[in-house]
């Protein structure tokens, strides 16, 4: 949703190669995302190609990709604090077994 908000421009084949996905799986995932209201398909009205079309997240598109980010920032924040325990905690026992 991150790459489609600041690329909408992107033709099916270049977001599915940023993706690291093949075009068929990239377009049941564009047409899902279409059907739940997260994202809407528009032709380029200006464009030579009408076959082009810009992929726009719709405003429900925008708060779900805001809501998945604050999920994904408390889940690294909790693992930084589990691993900044262990971090503390392997010092620790490296310096008793240094000081031993």
């Amino acid at each position: 949703m991150r790459i489609l908000q600041e690329n909408p421009d992107l033709t099916q084949c270049e977001l599915a190669e940023k993706l690291g996905m093949r075009v068929g799986g990239l377009n049941y995932c564009l047409n899902v995302l279409s059907d739940k209201g997260l994202v809407k398909m528009q032709n380029f009205s200006n464009s030579i190609n009408k076959f082009k079309f810009m992929y726009l997240l719709t405003p429900k598109g925008i708060s779900e990709r805001i809501t998945l980010t604050s999920k994904f920032l408390e889940r690294k924040q909790v693992e930084y604090e589990a691993l900044k325990v262990e971090i503390e905690s392997q010092k620790a026992q490296s310096d008793i077994l240094q000081t031993a």
